[in-house]
């Protein structure tokens, strides 16, 4: 019997300074790279960043018409990215197949004009100099000024490196990524596409986009310098964060979207009929499955008011939710971590407080108790907590706690403030748990942060 053929890598392609460039140089085992050239993919500090005189306005136009063009496809590489991502991504084919057919819709115009305005104050910032009136009568002007970023990019969703392309732009700043293990060919897939609508435009040369392993101290210690950038952008879990703040120091600075963790809040009003349950369970499904529950939004711990036979009935309902189809999600059954199911085995000798709804075919699972679950709930499990009153669960909130999705949404206005004193960023109607652009993400506006914020005193004479 012949040994099967051994599986060559998967070719990634790295983007520098506008160009495509391929090669296979760097094998690391399933997938292969170009060997790395670290002088190529850095801007000279001695010259400013190249799209730092082109107007905003002009920058928005080269952006939607990359939206367009992902959209069309017309050479077939987001395609060809996409088959290539189903077989390096953890994400189920449909669930990346709806992701990368809705790229082209992230990069909307009046959506980046919301941003300029929301997050920066206004596109003059950016362009140019504002007059501002102090009190003192000296004569100021302020400019929102390009960095230059070096971004650490999450893998768990392709939005997330439309939006960092977005974000870099708007800002004119430059913008290294290291690409994620997770997510290959989402990043280098819209840099093309910006390339081929604007072969050599300042704000296509402002891009550069590689892979190398995490933590690696020979590329990091060479790259992570005030040298060369002013920022580290920095997506991911602790180790992650961790590992970049090593780099950090007196004109280094990081900008950092922490691991977090969402949660809901249910009131008794959910019990109010049958109809109306069942429309709650929809929504807290919704939350619990952004993007297969591997968002920092998604839903983990659904706090809830109501008799043990009232939430039993949520619980049941939940969990022949959380298995559906939905643009985020995908009714591909997950397999349960050895870890988890453990876990779960153990609940499951204690009924008086604790019931499982479900099984481990991966289709979604529910854990009713009065206290949240030690393990961390993943794969579409949400632990579903019993609570006298919401405000009880505000004592489970933390720092780390980003989203926190309400029902009914009138009583956000009893909440809120003591769920952001706990450290909660973002309070939601429930079933809103998808984020929206131009507001702030955990607790700041990124183009506020990727920017520097420069003065011009004094008067002409």
């Amino acid at each position: 019997m012949n040994a099967p053929a051994p599986v060559p890598p998967l070719p990634v392609p790295h983007v520098v300074k506008g160009t495509t460039i391929f090669g296979n140089e760097q094998d690391y085992g399933r997938f292969a790279t170009p060997k790395l050239n670290l002088d190529s993919m850095v801007w000279p500090r001695s010259e400013p960043a190249p799209a730092a005189d082109v107007p905003v306005a002009e920058i928005i136009d080269v952006l939607v018409q990359t939206g367009e063009r992902l959209t069309r496809d017309p050479d077939g590489a987001l395609a060809e990215a996409l088959e290539r991502s189903v077989k390096s991504n953890p994400l189920p084919r449909d669930v990346l197949e709806r992701s990368y057919a809705s790229l082209g819709r992230i990069f909307n115009r009046a959506m980046m004009e919301f941003q300029i305005e929301q997050e920066l104050g206004g596109a003059d910032l950016i362009d140019g100099w504002r007059e501002v009136a102090t009190t003192s009568g000296r004569p100021a002007r302020i400019r929102a000024f390009p960095t230059r970023l070096v971004h650490i990019i999450a893998g768990n969703a392709p939005g997330v490196a439309a939006q960092s392309v977005i974000r870099g732009a708007l800002t004119k700043c430059v913008n290294l990524f290291k690409l994620p293990s997770n997510d290959l060919y989402s990043a280098t897939a819209i840099l093309r596409a910006l390339s081929a609508v604007a072969p050599g435009h300042p704000i296509a040369r402002s891009f550069s986009a590689a892979y190398w392993r995490g933590g690696d101290a020979a590329i990091e210690g060479m790259l992570f310098r005030p040298q060369f950038f002013d920022k580290i952008v920095a997506w991911g879990g602790e180790s992650t964060i961790r590992g970049a703040l090593k780099y950090v120091g007196p004109g280094f600075e990081l900008v950092a979207f922490d691991p977090k963790t969402s949660i809901s809040m249910i009131g008794r009003e959910a019990f109010a009929s049958e109809e109306t349950l069942d429309e709650v369970a929809t929504r807290g499904a919704f939350d619990a499955t952004v993007m297969n529950q591997q968002a920092c939004t998604s839903s983990r711990f659904q706090f809830i008011e109501g008799t043990v036979e009232q939430v039993d009935r949520y619980c049941a309902k939940l969990q022949a939710k959380l298995g559906e189809e939905r643009p985020t999600s995908s009714s591909t059954p997950i397999p349960l971590p050895s870890n988890i199911r453990d876990e779960l085995d153990g609940l499951r000798a204690f009924e008086d407080d604790y019931r499982v709804f479900g099984g481990y075919e991966g289709r979604g699972l529910v854990v009713r108790s009065d206290a949240p679950v030690d393990f961390y709930p993943d794969n579409k499990i949400v632990n579903v907590v019993r609570v006298a009153d919401l405000r009880d669960a505000v004592r489970h909130v933390s720092v780390a706690t980003q989203t926190v999705g309400v029902y009914p949404a009138a009583r956000r206005t009893e909440l809120r403030d003591a769920l952001c004193s706990a450290g909660t960023q973002r309070v939601v109607a429930l079933g809103l748990a998808q984020p929206e652009s131009g507001l702030p993400h955990d607790g700041f506006y990124p183009l506020h942060r990727f920017v520097r914020w420069v003065t011009d005193e004094g008067g002409n004479n």
